[in-house]
């Protein structure tokens, strides 16, 4: 059984950068064809894929955020983590790590989620 499990602070303070780590359990970073990505929800908005990190190393990201992005891993620790930079008030929301089996843009074809982890970004 595949389970995700997202870490890291909840509240940021503006211009600073968000980091978050997702732990995997069940299943491997590097197992072909699995896609591990970043998504956020705002508050009274829809979901929003932010990018994945493919079982090759690559990474694909959104291009709204691309400039602000980075996703890497921990393959030791089977681990992946969002960076994101110069963050305003505007990136406050639940975020998640998922899994998919394609190479999704859209956030909803990733069916498999961690629970979520809201981050505030606030002074």
């Amino acid at each position: 059984q595949v389970q995700l499990q997202e870490s890291g602070p909840g509240l940021v303070n503006p211009s600073q950068t968000l980091s978050l780590t997702c732990t995997v359990s069940g299943s491997s970073l590097t197992s072909a064809y699995n896609y591990w990505s970043w998504i956020r929800q705002p508050p009274g908005k829809g979901l929003e894929w932010i990018g994945y990190l493919a079982y090759t190393g690559g990474t694909h990201y959104n291009p709204s955020l691309k400039s602000r992005t980075s996703i890497s891993r921990d393959t030791s620790k089977n681990q992946f983590t969002l960076q994101l930079s110069s963050v305003t008030p505007e990136d406050t929301a639940v975020y998640y790590c998922a899994r998919a089996n394609r190479p999704y843009t859209e956030a909803d074809q990733y069916r498999l989620r961690g629970q979520g982890t809201q981050v505030t970004v606030s002074s």
